[in-house]
């Protein structure tokens, strides 16, 4: 059973990158234990900035940062980065075309018995209608190492949604299927498509395993790149089937 959330491999990824680039920075909202960018303070004191609870300064100073040539990635929890900051995610980042990367960590309902107030069902809606911002969820532990890796060779400001705790492996470490703003179709089935990004990508493949043993045949795919939305593979995948169901931890409004 994994236990490394992907929150956390999203640290080592930055860090292996700090360790080769000083424009690498990473910014918090008093939230380096959540966002497990501790071990990444510590390590790289000078290419860290902590800004206590204020998450519109947090995004607001990683703009800034950015247009003076660093690559920034403000981390702070989705509920708040997607809703206090917005403002600051729509001009300072991408109306701005800033090279800031907007990580929104325990999105959806990971954080539960905090409550709705800690609780993100809005962001992909939210983050979604800013033009110019793209959206991304990694499905497990080997895609966010694969998202990150290509997110710190392009120069475009993204939101990119991480849960909380560590979840199965959708893929295997040595293949790792991955381009930038393509789906990964799982399997293919001729009568049911399940649809899915994020955490609830590993639910729909054991769901289609259980079909497809069951005589039902199912695809599955992974739509990690919410916007821009895969429409080809989108379309292509559900062409002929007699059912498309869309998985996703997200309020059942503008979504995937």
């Amino acid at each position: 059973m994994n236990k490394i959330p992907n929150r956390a491999v999203m640290c080592e990824v930055l860090k292996e990158a700090a360790a080769k680039d000083k424009n690498v920075v990473v910014l918090c909202s008093d939230s380096r234990g959540s966002g497990s960018m501790t071990s990444f303070a510590e390590e790289y004191p000078k290419q860290f900035v902590e800004v206590g609870i204020a998450e519109q300064n947090l995004v607001s100073i990683a703009a800034g940062l950015a247009s003076c040539g660093k690559k920034a990635f403000a981390v702070s929890p989705a509920s708040f980065i997607s809703t206090r900051s917005y403002e600051q995610c729509k001009v300072d980042c991408a109306y701005s075309n800033t090279n800031v990367k907007l990580v929104g960590i325990s999105g959806g309902v990971s954080y539960g018995a905090l409550g709705m107030t800690h609780h993100s069902a809005q962001d992909i809606a939210a983050m979604s209608a800013i033009p110019g911002m793209r959206v991304y969820l990694p499905s497990d532990r080997h895609q966010t190492r694969k998202l990150f890796e290509a997110l710190l060779r392009d120069t475009q400001t993204a939101y990119i949604r991480t849960g909380r705790n560590p979840v199965e492996d959708v893929y295997d470490e040595n293949n790792v299927p991955f381009e930038m703003d393509k789906a990964t179709v799982l399997c293919e089935g001729t009568d049911v498509l399940l649809v899915a990004c994020g955490e609830m990508v590993k639910p729909i493949q054991d769901a289609a395993k259980l079909l497809n043993a069951q005589g039902v045949s199912t695809g599955a795919l992974d739509m990690y790149c919410l916007k821009p939305l895969d429409r080809a593979c989108l379309l292509s995948a559900a062409k002929g089937k007699k059912l498309v169901v869309n998985v996703e931890e997200h309020a059942p409004f503008c979504e995937l």
